[in-house]
């Protein structure tokens, strides 16, 4: 059986995050991608029926929307962090901005601070643009 570390090396030399996300079945239920650019890595959340929490709108479903951004903070550390497992979510805290639309949703995450135990983590989702978030999230994530 693999390690964490070795998972996200072999991420690292193929460029394919994707088989990182297949290790947590939730991901995979709501279909999450991740793209890296350079030093940048941007979860995405694809268009799925099975995410639509409001049919009439529609509208994807806030708990999808927060799971979804818990999952790239905490993938996030594993892709940047050299940590033997995987981060366990200690708080979390999410403020929605605006209607999750049933289209496309990216999510992108920036470590704030780094201490020996615990990681803080600021995670951004949008739609159609960037600077438009449709919900804001603060993670703390107990490291090893």
């Amino acid at each position: 059986m693999e390690s964490l570390q070795q998972h996200v090396a072999q991420a690292h030399r193929s460029g394919d995050y994707n088989k990182l996300l297949e290790l947590i079945p939730y991901a995979s239920t709501l279909g999450v991608r991740c793209e890296r650019f350079g030093n940048e890595v941007v979860f995405i959340l694809p268009k799925r029926e099975q995410n639509l929490g409001n049919p009439i709108l529609p509208a994807i479903h806030g708990g999808v929307i927060g799971g979804f951004m818990e999952l790239a903070a905490a993938f996030h550390l594993a892709i940047f962090l050299e940590i033997d497992t995987f981060p366990r979510i200690v708080d979390f805290s999410l403020d929605y901005l605006r209607a999750g639309l049933y289209q496309e949703t990216y999510a992108e995450c920036k470590l704030t601070r780094r201490g020996n135990r615990v990681a803080n983590v600021s995670v951004s989702a949008w739609q159609k643009k960037r600077k438009d978030p449709i919900a804001l999230a603060r993670a703390h994530f107990l490291l090893g």
